[in-house]
Protein backbone atom coordinates (compact mmCIF):
# COMPACT_ATOMS: atom_id res chain seq x y z
CA UNK A 1 0.00 0.00 0.00
CA UNK A 2 2.55 2.40 0.87
CA UNK A 3 4.81 1.57 -2.66
CA UNK A 4 0.86 2.31 -4.44
CA UNK A 5 0.67 5.50 -2.50
CA UNK A 6 3.59 6.77 -3.18
CA UNK A 7 3.11 6.21 -7.20
CA UNK A 8 0.06 8.27 -6.90
CA UNK A 9 1.63 11.39 -5.07
CA UNK A 10 4.45 10.99 -8.13
CA UNK A 11 1.69 10.66 -10.99
CA UNK A 12 0.22 14.07 -9.02
CA UNK A 13 3.78 15.71 -8.97
CA UNK A 14 4.01 14.84 -12.49
CA UNK A 15 0.27 16.94 -13.77
CA UNK A 16 1.34 19.87 -11.13
CA UNK A 17 4.82 20.20 -13.16
CA UNK A 18 2.55 19.47 -16.46
CA UNK A 19 0.22 22.11 -15.53
CA UNK A 20 3.14 24.72 -14.60
CA UNK A 21 2.21 24.67 -11.03
CA UNK A 22 5.36 23.59 -10.18
CA UNK A 23 8.71 24.11 -11.77
CA UNK A 24 9.17 21.49 -14.68
CA UNK A 25 13.05 20.90 -13.40
CA UNK A 26 12.11 20.18 -9.85
CA UNK A 27 14.13 17.83 -8.10
CA UNK A 28 11.70 15.55 -6.08
CA UNK A 29 12.65 14.83 -2.55
CA UNK A 30 12.84 11.57 -1.03
CA UNK A 31 9.48 11.76 0.41
CA UNK A 32 8.36 8.94 2.55
CA UNK A 33 4.80 7.11 2.80
CA UNK A 34 4.11 6.18 7.06
CA UNK A 35 1.77 4.88 8.76
CA UNK A 36 -0.27 6.91 11.00
CA UNK A 37 0.07 6.72 14.95
CA UNK A 38 -3.97 7.16 15.34
CA UNK A 39 -6.93 5.89 13.03
CA UNK A 40 -8.55 9.21 13.25
CA UNK A 41 -6.11 10.89 11.22
CA UNK A 42 -6.35 7.99 8.39
CA UNK A 43 -4.16 4.95 7.58
CA UNK A 44 -1.15 6.83 5.89
CA UNK A 45 0.46 10.11 5.94
CA UNK A 46 2.74 11.80 3.92
CA UNK A 47 5.01 15.18 4.20
CA UNK A 48 5.77 15.93 1.02
CA UNK A 49 4.07 18.99 0.58
CA UNK A 50 6.14 20.40 3.13
CA UNK A 51 9.31 19.36 1.64
CA UNK A 52 8.18 20.67 -1.74
CA UNK A 53 7.51 23.32 -0.77
CA UNK A 54 10.68 25.66 -0.77
CA UNK A 55 11.47 24.78 -4.01
CA UNK A 56 8.11 25.59 -5.24
CA UNK A 57 7.73 28.78 -3.58
CA UNK A 58 4.45 27.86 -2.31
CA UNK A 59 3.01 27.36 1.60
CA UNK A 60 3.17 23.88 2.53
CA UNK A 61 -0.56 23.51 2.59
CA UNK A 62 -1.42 25.48 -0.64
CA UNK A 63 0.79 22.60 -2.55
CA UNK A 64 -0.65 20.14 -0.73
CA UNK A 65 -4.38 21.47 -1.29
CA UNK A 66 -3.00 21.17 -4.90
CA UNK A 67 -1.89 17.71 -4.59
CA UNK A 68 -4.40 16.16 -3.23
CA UNK A 69 -6.80 17.37 -6.22
CA UNK A 70 -4.26 16.33 -8.89
CA UNK A 71 -3.74 12.87 -7.41
CA UNK A 72 -5.47 10.11 -9.59
CA UNK A 73 -8.17 8.17 -8.52
CA UNK A 74 -7.89 4.90 -6.43
CA UNK A 75 -10.72 2.08 -5.96
CA UNK A 76 -8.52 1.47 -2.16
CA UNK A 77 -8.44 5.26 -0.97
CA UNK A 78 -11.56 6.16 0.77
CA UNK A 79 -10.71 9.81 2.00
CA UNK A 80 -8.02 12.45 1.59
CA UNK A 81 -7.68 14.80 4.29
CA UNK A 82 -4.99 18.34 5.01
CA UNK A 83 -3.83 18.36 8.46
CA UNK A 84 -1.68 20.93 10.08
CA UNK A 85 0.87 22.77 8.23
CA UNK A 86 0.49 20.24 5.20
CA UNK A 87 0.33 17.05 5.82
CA UNK A 88 -1.21 14.78 3.50
CA UNK A 89 -3.78 11.93 5.51
CA UNK A 90 -5.13 9.06 3.40
CA UNK A 91 -8.16 6.87 4.84
CA UNK A 92 -8.12 3.68 3.12
CA UNK A 93 -11.74 2.24 1.95
CA UNK A 94 -12.79 -0.98 3.32
CA UNK A 95 -12.50 -2.93 0.25
CA UNK A 96 -8.81 -2.17 0.85
CA UNK A 97 -8.53 -4.61 4.33
CA UNK A 98 -10.97 -7.15 2.38
CA UNK A 99 -8.45 -7.33 -0.38
CA UNK A 100 -5.75 -7.95 1.81
CA UNK A 101 -7.31 -11.36 3.23
CA UNK A 102 -8.03 -12.87 -0.80
CA UNK A 103 -4.10 -11.43 -1.29
CA UNK A 104 -2.63 -13.31 1.39
CA UNK A 105 -4.77 -16.43 0.67
CA UNK A 106 -4.12 -16.43 -3.01
CA UNK A 107 -0.15 -15.91 -2.45
CA UNK A 108 -0.09 -18.22 0.65
CA UNK A 109 3.87 -18.76 1.62
CA UNK A 110 4.73 -16.06 -1.08
CA UNK A 111 2.85 -12.99 0.69
CA UNK A 112 5.51 -10.96 2.16
CA UNK A 113 8.28 -11.53 -0.45
CA UNK A 114 9.26 -8.82 -2.60
CA UNK A 115 12.31 -8.97 -6.11
CA UNK A 116 13.96 -6.06 -4.88
CA UNK A 117 16.87 -8.10 -4.78
CA UNK A 118 16.27 -10.04 -8.29
CA UNK A 119 19.63 -11.20 -10.46
CA UNK A 120 21.55 -10.18 -7.95
CA UNK A 121 24.05 -12.52 -5.57
CA UNK A 122 24.48 -11.62 -1.55
CA UNK A 123 26.99 -14.01 0.27
CA UNK A 124 26.22 -13.83 4.02
CA UNK A 125 29.22 -14.56 5.89
CA UNK A 126 28.46 -15.52 9.75
CA UNK A 127 29.73 -17.65 12.45
CA UNK A 128 33.17 -18.19 11.24
CA UNK A 129 34.35 -19.36 14.49
CA UNK A 130 37.95 -21.08 14.74
CA UNK A 131 37.70 -24.69 15.06
CA UNK A 132 39.45 -24.08 18.80
CA UNK A 133 36.35 -25.35 20.92
CA UNK A 134 32.52 -25.71 21.24
CA UNK A 135 30.29 -22.96 19.89
CA UNK A 136 29.32 -20.33 22.85
CA UNK A 137 26.24 -17.95 23.02
CA UNK A 138 28.14 -15.23 21.05
CA UNK A 139 28.68 -17.36 18.24
CA UNK A 140 24.91 -18.68 18.76
CA UNK A 141 24.26 -14.75 18.11
CA UNK A 142 26.48 -14.58 15.32
CA UNK A 143 24.42 -17.74 13.80
CA UNK A 144 21.06 -16.56 14.14
CA UNK A 145 21.37 -12.89 13.03
CA UNK A 146 23.51 -14.41 9.85
CA UNK A 147 20.95 -16.97 9.07
CA UNK A 148 18.21 -14.66 9.81
CA UNK A 149 19.65 -12.53 7.57
CA UNK A 150 20.28 -14.62 4.74
CA UNK A 151 16.54 -15.74 5.43
CA UNK A 152 15.35 -12.46 4.58
CA UNK A 153 17.24 -11.25 1.63
CA UNK A 154 15.85 -14.23 0.10
CA UNK A 155 12.93 -13.24 0.92
CA UNK A 156 13.35 -10.04 -0.84
CA UNK A 157 14.60 -11.70 -3.90
CA UNK A 158 18.41 -12.21 -3.66
CA UNK A 159 20.46 -15.31 -4.62
CA UNK A 160 21.97 -15.64 -0.90
CA UNK A 161 24.85 -17.88 -0.56
CA UNK A 162 25.75 -18.98 3.11
CA UNK A 163 29.32 -18.81 4.22
CA UNK A 164 31.72 -20.10 6.67
CA UNK A 165 35.05 -18.60 7.09
CA UNK A 166 37.20 -21.67 8.43
CA UNK A 167 40.49 -19.70 10.39
CA UNK A 168 42.20 -22.73 10.58
CA UNK A 169 45.84 -21.30 10.83
CA UNK A 170 47.38 -19.36 13.02
CA UNK A 171 48.28 -19.01 16.88
CA UNK A 172 44.76 -20.31 18.25
CA UNK A 173 44.81 -23.37 16.28
CA UNK A 174 48.95 -23.97 17.23
CA UNK A 175 47.68 -23.69 20.93
CA UNK A 176 45.00 -26.50 20.34
CA UNK A 177 47.68 -28.78 18.63
CA UNK A 178 49.76 -28.25 21.93
CA UNK A 179 47.10 -28.67 24.15
CA UNK A 180 45.52 -31.92 22.71
CA UNK A 181 49.06 -33.07 22.35
CA UNK A 182 49.48 -32.63 26.20
CA UNK A 183 46.67 -34.25 27.26
CA UNK A 184 47.06 -37.45 24.85
CA UNK A 185 50.87 -37.43 26.83
CA UNK A 186 48.88 -37.26 30.04
CA UNK A 187 49.69 -34.04 31.02
CA UNK A 188 46.21 -32.51 32.54
CA UNK A 189 45.23 -28.49 32.50
CA UNK A 190 46.96 -27.60 36.02
CA UNK A 191 50.23 -29.98 35.77
CA UNK A 192 53.44 -29.08 35.35
CA UNK A 193 54.32 -28.85 31.71
CA UNK A 194 50.71 -27.94 30.54
CA UNK A 195 51.19 -25.37 27.83
CA UNK A 196 51.09 -21.67 28.22
CA UNK A 197 48.20 -20.55 26.74
CA UNK A 198 46.75 -24.31 26.20
CA UNK A 199 42.96 -24.54 26.04
CA UNK A 200 41.64 -26.36 29.48
CA UNK A 201 37.96 -26.96 28.75
CA UNK A 202 37.09 -30.86 29.39
CA UNK A 203 36.52 -31.28 25.51
CA UNK A 204 40.10 -31.38 24.90
CA UNK A 205 40.21 -34.21 26.85
CA UNK A 206 37.74 -36.08 24.52
CA UNK A 207 39.78 -35.23 21.22
CA UNK A 208 42.84 -36.54 22.78
CA UNK A 209 41.21 -39.59 23.35
CA UNK A 210 39.66 -39.83 20.23
CA UNK A 211 42.82 -38.94 18.34
CA UNK A 212 44.78 -42.07 20.44
CA UNK A 213 41.72 -44.54 19.53
CA UNK A 214 42.39 -44.08 15.91
CA UNK A 215 38.86 -42.37 15.49
CA UNK A 216 37.96 -41.13 11.92
CA UNK A 217 35.72 -37.56 11.21
CA UNK A 218 34.65 -36.83 8.04
CA UNK A 219 34.28 -33.06 7.25
CA UNK A 220 32.77 -31.59 3.99
CA UNK A 221 33.85 -34.77 2.21
CA UNK A 222 37.58 -35.33 3.75
CA UNK A 223 38.14 -38.26 6.44
CA UNK A 224 40.80 -37.37 9.40
CA UNK A 225 41.82 -40.23 11.10
CA UNK A 226 43.81 -39.81 14.49
CA UNK A 227 47.25 -41.27 14.40
CA UNK A 228 47.62 -42.65 17.68
CA UNK A 229 50.50 -41.21 18.36
CA UNK A 230 51.22 -38.10 20.59
CA UNK A 231 54.46 -37.20 19.39
CA UNK A 232 53.42 -36.52 15.92
CA UNK A 233 52.12 -32.90 16.03
CA UNK A 234 51.01 -32.32 12.72
CA UNK A 235 48.62 -35.04 12.82
CA UNK A 236 47.16 -34.03 16.14
CA UNK A 237 46.90 -30.77 14.66
CA UNK A 238 44.68 -31.77 11.84
CA UNK A 239 42.76 -34.45 13.94
CA UNK A 240 42.24 -31.69 16.27
CA UNK A 241 40.88 -29.05 13.61
CA UNK A 242 38.56 -31.96 12.14
CA UNK A 243 36.80 -33.09 15.06
CA UNK A 244 35.96 -30.06 16.36
CA UNK A 245 34.93 -28.65 12.98
CA UNK A 246 32.61 -31.71 12.58
CA UNK A 247 31.44 -30.77 16.49
CA UNK A 248 30.76 -27.04 16.02
CA UNK A 249 28.50 -28.37 12.89
CA UNK A 250 26.49 -30.56 14.67
CA UNK A 251 25.76 -27.99 16.82
CA UNK A 252 24.98 -25.72 14.24
CA UNK A 253 22.68 -28.25 12.62
CA UNK A 254 21.08 -28.87 16.03
CA UNK A 255 20.05 -24.68 15.51
CA UNK A 256 19.06 -24.99 12.51
CA UNK A 257 21.91 -23.60 10.45
CA UNK A 258 23.63 -25.10 7.18
CA UNK A 259 26.11 -23.29 4.74
CA UNK A 260 25.95 -23.70 0.98
CA UNK A 261 30.31 -22.40 1.14
CA UNK A 262 33.04 -23.18 3.67
CA UNK A 263 36.15 -21.12 2.72
CA UNK A 264 39.41 -22.48 4.25
CA UNK A 265 41.76 -19.60 5.40
CA UNK A 266 44.77 -21.84 5.13
CA UNK A 267 43.42 -22.34 1.42
CA UNK A 268 44.32 -18.17 0.89
CA UNK A 269 48.31 -19.04 1.25
CA UNK A 270 47.86 -22.37 -0.79
CA UNK A 271 46.18 -20.76 -3.34
CA UNK A 272 48.99 -17.67 -3.20
CA UNK A 273 46.06 -15.25 -3.09
CA UNK A 274 47.32 -13.34 -0.28
CA UNK A 275 50.77 -12.75 -2.15
CA UNK A 276 48.32 -11.45 -5.14
CA UNK A 277 46.48 -9.43 -3.12
CA UNK A 278 50.07 -8.10 -1.60
CA UNK A 279 51.61 -7.91 -5.01
CA UNK A 280 48.53 -5.98 -6.18
CA UNK A 281 48.45 -3.15 -3.52
CA UNK A 282 52.42 -2.54 -4.27
CA UNK A 283 51.78 -2.51 -8.00
CA UNK A 284 49.06 -0.01 -7.27
CA UNK A 285 51.50 2.02 -4.92
CA UNK A 286 49.64 1.54 -2.17
CA UNK A 287 52.71 0.29 0.18
CA UNK A 288 55.86 1.05 1.19
CA UNK A 289 58.74 -0.02 3.53
CA UNK A 290 59.86 0.90 6.96
CA UNK A 291 61.57 -0.35 9.84
CA UNK A 292 61.94 -3.45 8.11
CA UNK A 293 57.92 -3.77 7.67
CA UNK A 294 55.51 -3.31 4.62
CA UNK A 295 52.87 -0.76 5.27
CA UNK A 296 49.30 -0.03 3.57
CA UNK A 297 48.64 3.53 3.11
CA UNK A 298 44.97 3.18 4.98
CA UNK A 299 45.59 6.90 4.94
CA UNK A 300 44.40 7.47 1.60
CA UNK A 301 41.03 6.04 2.10
CA UNK A 302 40.25 7.65 5.62
CA UNK A 303 42.20 5.63 8.28
CA UNK A 304 43.87 7.50 11.17
CA UNK A 305 46.97 5.86 10.51
CA UNK A 306 48.73 3.64 7.98
CA UNK A 307 49.07 0.09 9.04
CA UNK A 308 51.58 -2.77 9.32
CA UNK A 309 50.90 -5.13 6.24
CA UNK A 310 53.60 -7.71 6.65
CA UNK A 311 56.07 -7.59 10.24
CA UNK A 312 60.04 -7.56 10.02
CA UNK A 313 59.53 -11.07 10.74
CA UNK A 314 57.90 -12.00 7.25
CA UNK A 315 54.51 -12.77 8.88
CA UNK A 316 51.47 -10.88 7.55
CA UNK A 317 49.24 -9.11 10.32
CA UNK A 318 45.75 -10.45 10.72
CA UNK A 319 43.50 -7.79 8.29
CA UNK A 320 45.76 -9.17 4.94
CA UNK A 321 44.23 -12.37 4.33
CA UNK A 322 40.89 -10.55 5.47
CA UNK A 323 41.46 -8.09 2.10
CA UNK A 324 42.48 -11.21 -0.05
CA UNK A 325 39.22 -13.36 1.26
CA UNK A 326 36.92 -10.28 0.71
CA UNK A 327 38.57 -9.96 -2.69
CA UNK A 328 37.74 -13.56 -3.42
CA UNK A 329 33.95 -13.02 -2.70
CA UNK A 330 33.94 -10.47 -5.74
CA UNK A 331 35.64 -12.14 -8.13
CA UNK A 332 32.85 -15.28 -7.24
CA UNK A 333 30.32 -12.73 -7.52
CA UNK A 334 28.85 -11.57 -4.91
CA UNK A 335 27.73 -8.04 -5.99
CA UNK A 336 26.89 -7.58 -2.48
CA UNK A 337 28.80 -9.22 0.40
CA UNK A 338 27.64 -9.05 4.39
CA UNK A 339 30.00 -10.30 7.43
CA UNK A 340 28.40 -10.60 11.00
CA UNK A 341 31.59 -9.89 13.74
CA UNK A 342 31.27 -9.29 17.52
CA UNK A 343 31.41 -5.73 18.09
CA UNK A 344 35.10 -6.26 19.20
CA UNK A 345 36.55 -6.83 15.61
CA UNK A 346 35.01 -3.15 14.14
CA UNK A 347 38.76 -1.95 14.23
CA UNK A 348 39.53 -3.83 11.29
CA UNK A 349 36.44 -3.03 9.51
CA UNK A 350 38.34 -0.01 7.83
CA UNK A 351 41.71 -1.75 7.40
CA UNK A 352 39.91 -3.85 5.19
CA UNK A 353 37.85 -1.61 3.08
CA UNK A 354 40.94 0.41 2.36
CA UNK A 355 42.48 -2.62 1.14
CA UNK A 356 40.15 -3.32 -0.96
CA UNK A 357 39.91 0.01 -2.66
CA UNK A 358 43.63 0.02 -2.85
CA UNK A 359 43.65 -3.21 -5.19
CA UNK A 360 41.48 -0.94 -7.62
CA UNK A 361 39.77 -3.83 -8.96
CA UNK A 362 35.63 -1.99 -9.75
CA UNK A 363 34.39 -3.13 -5.80
CA UNK A 364 32.23 -0.47 -4.68
CA UNK A 365 33.56 1.75 -1.65
CA UNK A 366 31.90 0.52 1.37
CA UNK A 367 31.79 -3.14 0.61
CA UNK A 368 31.72 -5.44 2.25
CA UNK A 369 28.81 -4.21 4.67
CA UNK A 370 29.41 -5.57 8.30
CA UNK A 371 26.61 -6.42 10.57
CA UNK A 372 28.20 -5.79 14.31
CA UNK A 373 26.43 -7.38 17.30
CA UNK A 374 27.16 -7.22 21.19
CA UNK A 375 27.98 -9.85 23.57
CA UNK A 376 25.09 -11.86 25.24
CA UNK A 377 25.01 -12.42 28.86
CA UNK A 378 22.89 -15.44 30.38
CA UNK A 379 20.67 -15.41 33.07
CA UNK A 380 18.95 -18.00 35.21
CA UNK A 381 17.21 -17.41 38.64
CA UNK A 382 18.80 -13.66 38.51
CA UNK A 383 21.82 -14.55 38.61
CA UNK A 384 24.72 -14.65 35.54
CA UNK A 385 25.82 -18.36 34.05
CA UNK A 386 29.11 -17.91 33.25
CA UNK A 387 30.93 -21.76 32.66
CA UNK A 388 30.04 -24.62 30.79
CA UNK A 389 30.58 -28.39 32.49
CA UNK A 390 32.37 -29.27 29.28
CA UNK A 391 33.59 -25.76 27.91
CA UNK A 392 34.67 -25.07 31.38
CA UNK A 393 35.19 -21.29 31.01
CA UNK A 394 32.07 -19.74 28.64
CA UNK A 395 28.11 -21.19 27.99
CA UNK A 396 27.93 -23.38 25.13
CA UNK A 397 25.12 -22.79 22.02
CA UNK A 398 24.82 -26.54 22.78
CA UNK A 399 24.00 -25.86 26.67
CA UNK A 400 21.56 -22.77 25.62
CA UNK A 401 19.11 -25.27 23.29
CA UNK A 402 19.43 -28.28 25.37
CA UNK A 403 17.85 -25.99 28.13
CA UNK A 404 14.98 -23.76 26.13
CA UNK A 405 14.85 -25.50 22.98
CA UNK A 406 16.01 -24.09 19.45
CA UNK A 407 13.29 -21.48 18.77
CA UNK A 408 13.22 -20.33 21.51
CA UNK A 409 17.29 -19.48 21.66
CA UNK A 410 16.88 -18.27 17.93
CA UNK A 411 14.24 -15.73 18.72
CA UNK A 412 15.78 -14.12 21.76
CA UNK A 413 19.15 -14.02 20.10
CA UNK A 414 17.38 -12.10 17.48
CA UNK A 415 14.79 -10.15 19.18
CA UNK A 416 16.91 -7.29 19.86
CA UNK A 417 18.83 -4.38 17.61
CA UNK A 418 22.10 -6.16 17.12
CA UNK A 419 24.57 -3.81 18.40
CA UNK A 420 22.49 -3.64 21.58
CA UNK A 421 23.51 -5.63 24.99
CA UNK A 422 21.53 -8.60 25.49
CA UNK A 423 20.71 -10.72 28.17
CA UNK A 424 19.16 -14.06 27.91
CA UNK A 425 17.04 -14.91 30.53
CA UNK A 426 16.62 -18.78 30.83
CA UNK A 427 13.62 -19.02 33.30
CA UNK A 428 11.61 -16.53 30.52
CA UNK A 429 12.58 -18.55 27.48
CA UNK A 430 11.49 -21.90 29.48
CA UNK A 431 8.03 -20.75 30.96
CA UNK A 432 4.66 -21.43 29.18
CA UNK A 433 3.26 -17.82 29.70
CA UNK A 434 2.31 -14.81 28.25
CA UNK A 435 5.61 -12.91 29.18
CA UNK A 436 7.40 -15.27 26.79
CA UNK A 437 7.06 -13.83 23.42
CA UNK A 438 8.13 -16.90 21.58
CA UNK A 439 5.30 -18.86 23.66
CA UNK A 440 2.88 -15.96 22.69
CA UNK A 441 3.55 -15.59 19.14
CA UNK A 442 3.68 -19.50 18.29
CA UNK A 443 0.57 -20.09 20.69
CA UNK A 444 -1.61 -17.71 18.35
CA UNK A 445 -0.60 -20.21 15.41
CA UNK A 446 -1.90 -23.24 17.67
CA UNK A 447 -4.78 -21.53 18.74
CA UNK A 448 -6.30 -20.75 14.76
CA UNK A 449 -5.50 -24.18 14.06
CA UNK A 450 -7.45 -25.32 17.26
CA UNK A 451 -10.15 -23.22 15.86
CA UNK A 452 -10.47 -24.61 12.79
CA UNK A 453 -10.19 -28.15 14.23
CA UNK A 454 -13.22 -27.22 16.48
CA UNK A 455 -14.88 -26.41 13.33
CA UNK A 456 -14.28 -29.35 11.56
CA UNK A 457 -15.37 -31.15 14.63
CA UNK A 458 -18.87 -29.48 14.76
CA UNK A 459 -19.77 -29.75 11.42
CA UNK A 460 -18.92 -26.44 10.63
CA UNK A 461 -16.15 -26.94 7.91
CA UNK A 462 -14.85 -23.19 6.53
CA UNK A 463 -16.46 -22.42 3.04
CA UNK A 464 -13.71 -20.01 2.31
CA UNK A 465 -15.40 -18.69 -0.73
CA UNK A 466 -18.34 -17.87 1.07
CA UNK A 467 -16.35 -16.33 3.53
CA UNK A 468 -14.62 -14.19 0.82
CA UNK A 469 -17.85 -12.75 -0.39
CA UNK A 470 -18.72 -11.78 2.92
CA UNK A 471 -15.61 -10.11 4.15
CA UNK A 472 -17.60 -6.92 4.04
CA UNK A 473 -18.86 -8.33 7.71
CA UNK A 474 -15.10 -7.74 9.12
CA UNK A 475 -15.90 -4.07 10.51
CA UNK A 476 -15.17 -4.43 14.28
CA UNK A 477 -12.58 -2.47 16.11
CA UNK A 478 -10.34 -6.20 16.48
CA UNK A 479 -11.14 -7.28 13.10
CA UNK A 480 -9.42 -3.60 11.75
CA UNK A 481 -6.92 -3.57 14.07
CA UNK A 482 -6.04 -7.32 13.01
CA UNK A 483 -6.30 -6.41 9.80
CA UNK A 484 -3.54 -3.81 9.95
CA UNK A 485 -1.40 -5.77 11.54
CA UNK A 486 -1.22 -7.86 8.25
CA UNK A 487 -1.09 -5.45 5.74
CA UNK A 488 2.26 -4.19 7.91
CA UNK A 489 3.78 -7.69 7.33
CA UNK A 490 5.39 -6.65 3.72
CA UNK A 491 6.47 -4.15 5.08
CA UNK A 492 8.37 -5.10 7.84
CA UNK A 493 10.15 -7.60 5.52
CA UNK A 494 10.71 -5.19 3.47
CA UNK A 495 12.80 -2.78 6.11
CA UNK A 496 14.38 -5.90 8.21
CA UNK A 497 16.10 -6.73 4.78
CA UNK A 498 17.00 -3.61 3.78
CA UNK A 499 18.39 -2.38 7.07
CA UNK A 500 19.92 -5.85 8.34
CA UNK A 501 17.46 -5.96 11.33
CA UNK A 502 15.81 -9.55 11.89
CA UNK A 503 14.84 -8.09 15.44
CA UNK A 504 12.47 -5.48 13.56
CA UNK A 505 10.26 -8.86 12.21
CA UNK A 506 10.75 -10.79 15.75
CA UNK A 507 9.30 -7.56 17.61
CA UNK A 508 5.95 -7.10 15.12
CA UNK A 509 5.25 -11.02 15.59
CA UNK A 510 4.68 -10.27 19.17
CA UNK A 511 2.19 -7.34 17.84
CA UNK A 512 0.41 -9.51 15.53
CA UNK A 513 0.17 -12.22 17.93
CA UNK A 514 -1.18 -9.91 20.33
CA UNK A 515 -3.65 -8.67 17.55
CA UNK A 516 -4.78 -11.99 17.20
CA UNK A 517 -5.21 -12.70 21.04
CA UNK A 518 -7.08 -10.11 21.41
CA UNK A 519 -9.77 -10.46 18.39
CA UNK A 520 -9.95 -14.25 19.63
CA UNK A 521 -10.98 -13.03 23.60
CA UNK A 522 -13.13 -10.63 22.45
CA UNK A 523 -14.91 -12.35 19.60
CA UNK A 524 -16.79 -15.74 18.79
CA UNK A 525 -15.39 -17.43 15.51
CA UNK A 526 -18.21 -20.49 15.71
CA UNK A 527 -21.24 -18.05 15.36
CA UNK A 528 -24.91 -19.62 13.96
CA UNK A 529 -24.38 -16.65 11.69
CA UNK A 530 -22.42 -18.69 8.42
CA UNK A 531 -21.93 -15.58 6.35
CA UNK A 532 -19.94 -13.93 9.59
CA UNK A 533 -18.61 -17.23 10.96
CA UNK A 534 -17.05 -17.97 7.50
CA UNK A 535 -15.48 -14.63 6.97
CA UNK A 536 -13.99 -14.63 10.59
CA UNK A 537 -12.13 -17.85 9.81
CA UNK A 538 -10.88 -16.90 6.47
CA UNK A 539 -9.04 -13.88 8.31
CA UNK A 540 -8.03 -16.28 11.38
CA UNK A 541 -6.89 -18.47 8.34
CA UNK A 542 -4.52 -15.67 7.27
CA UNK A 543 -3.26 -14.82 10.20
CA UNK A 544 -2.40 -18.31 10.22
CA UNK A 545 -0.27 -18.03 6.95
CA UNK A 546 1.59 -14.45 8.03
CA UNK A 547 2.46 -16.51 11.17
CA UNK A 548 3.71 -18.83 9.43
CA UNK A 549 5.71 -17.25 6.95
CA UNK A 550 6.58 -14.64 9.76
CA UNK A 551 8.20 -17.67 11.91
CA UNK A 552 9.76 -19.51 9.15
CA UNK A 553 11.77 -16.09 8.11
CA UNK A 554 13.10 -16.65 11.91
CA UNK A 555 13.95 -20.23 11.34
CA UNK A 556 11.13 -21.27 13.67
CA UNK A 557 8.40 -23.52 13.74
CA UNK A 558 4.72 -22.84 13.41
CA UNK A 559 3.15 -25.58 16.26
CA UNK A 560 -0.50 -26.63 15.55
CA UNK A 561 -0.76 -27.97 19.27
CA UNK A 562 0.33 -26.33 22.22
Amino acid sequence: MKAQLHALVLEAIHALQGQTLLPGDLVVPDFVIERTRSREHGDFATNVAMLLAKAARRKPRELAEQLVTALPASAEVAKIEIAGPGFINFFLAADASQALVRRILEQGERYGRNASGAGRTVGVEFVSANPTGPLHVGHGRNAALGDCVARLLGAAGWAVKREFYYNDAGVQIANLAVSVQARARGIAPEAPGWPENGYRGDYIADVASAYLAGASVSVEGQTVTGAKDPDNLDAIRAFAVAYLRHEQNLDLAAFGVGFDVYFLESSLYADGKVEEAVRGLTAHGYTYEEGGALWLKTTAFGDDKDRVMRKSDGTYTYFVPDVAYHLSKWQRGYGKAITVLGSDHHGSLARVKAGLQALDRGIPRGYPDYLLYQMVTVMRGGEEVKISKRAGSYVTLRDLIDEVGRDATRYFLVSRKSDSQLVFDIDLARSQSNDNPVYYIQYAHARVCSVLRQAGEKGLAQDQANGLLHLDRLDNEHEQALLTELSRYPEVVASAATNLEPHLLAVWLRDLANAFHTYYNACQFLVDDKDLRDARLALAVATRQVLRNGLDLLGLTAPEHM
